[in-house]
C-alpha cells in the first residue's frame, strides 16, 4: 500500500486504508508506521482532527 501522501488524503478514506493495513499486515500501530515510514504523531493528529480516535485495545481508529 502506498501511503506517501497520507497527510494530503481525505481522512475518511485514510482511516479505512490505515485500519485495513493494521488488520491485514501489522502487529501494532508502531509496526505499521515504521513499515510505511510515516510519522505516528502526524497520522494520529490528522485522524483525530477528523474525529477518529486510536483504540489500542481494538488496534484500530474509531
Amino acid at each position: 500500500m502506498n501511503l506517501v501522501n497520507y497527510l494530503e488524503m481525505d481522512p475518511h478514506l485514510l482511516v479505512g486504508l490505515i485500519n485495513t493495513e493494521l488488520r491485514n499486515h501489522a502487529e501494532s500501530l508502531e509496526d505499521m508506521v515504521k513499515t510505511h515510514d510515516l510519522c505516528e504523531v502526524k497520522l494520529v493528529k490528522k485522524l483525530a482532527d477528523a474525529g477518529y480516535e486510536w483504540r489500542q485495545d481494538q488496534l484500530q481508529f474509531r
